[in-house]
């Protein structure tokens, strides 16, 4: 059992769960499972947070820094930017789930 400071840890690494048609395309046909995650996380800590929030077995982790978006209001205002985030996907264990659609 880990202490419940390193829980909290664990638990502020993964934002939340990406729900699109492709990530649902992922979980049924691969058992893939996408997150939004810290920008700071590394791929052993969100395994770890996978594994000690949900209780599943992670395969694999792969992760990605995505770039904020171009943005402008109109022709009056200058341009600016949707923030950059991390994206991380993440196999689990063939007969292991995870509900993501009831905790989004």
């Amino acid at each position: 059992m880990l202490p419940p400071q390193q829980v909290e840890i664990y638990r502020h690494t993964l934002i939340a769960p990406i729900v699109t048609e492709k990530t649902m395309r992922l979980i049924d046909e691969v058992n893939q499972y996408t997150f939004k995650v810290l920008g700071s996380a590394n791929k052993i800590q969100i395994r770890r947070a996978v594994e000690l929030l949900h209780g599943v077995r992670v395969v694999g982790v792969s992760t990605m820094n995505i770039r904020g978006k171009k943005k402008r209001q109109s022709w009056r205002h200058p341009e600016g930017r949707t923030a950059s985030w991390k994206k991380a996907i993440v196999t689990i264990a063939q007969g292991d789930r995870i509900d993501v659609v009831e905790r989004a």
